[in-house]
């Protein structure tokens, strides 16, 4: 009988934390909006195209941990964890965000989120730090 309650408890847990999306919820309403008029690759910028003209004009974010950033980054990237990307996004200068992480997994969704709340301009390397580091065109010292 414990373990039946236990496991009553634990499903009633999980359907009280699950999201409700109801029609007028101002979160859904975005995101649908968002993907309404995106493109395929809106949002993303490749290695390939990380030329020293973006270099100068944008500013990176390494949303990796600050030990993984220690570790090696591109030259000039500041670090900032991808949970807080999207609440510290309004306090990054620059005309172009390029956000990254090892692969593009955690980067995604921080730029995704950061977008959503307006911010056009940030942008997630396709192939994180990995990619740029196989595919990048451009490597300042």
């Amino acid at each position: 009988m414990k373990r039946l309650s236990l496991a009553t408890l634990a499903l009633g847990l999980c359907l009280s934390a699950a999201p409700v999306l109801a029609q007028d919820d101002p979160v859904r309403d975005a995101v649908l909006d968002y993907m309404d008029f995106a493109t395929y690759h809106q949002g993303i910028i490749q290695p390939q195209q990380l030329d020293e003209t973006v270099f100068d004009v944008a500013t990176f974010i390494d949303a990796r941990t600050p030990e993984e950033f220690e570790a090696g980054h591109i030259p000039g990237a500041i670090n900032i964890d991808w949970r807080a990307v999207p609440a510290e996004i309004a306090d990054v200068p620059g005309d172009m965000i390029v956000v990254y992480c090892n692969s593009g997994t955690l980067s995604a969704q921080a730029a995704f989120a950061a977008r959503l709340m307006g911010h056009e301009h940030v942008v997630m390397l396709q192939g994180g730090l990995e990619g740029w580091q196989r595919d990048g065109v451009y490597k300042p010292e």
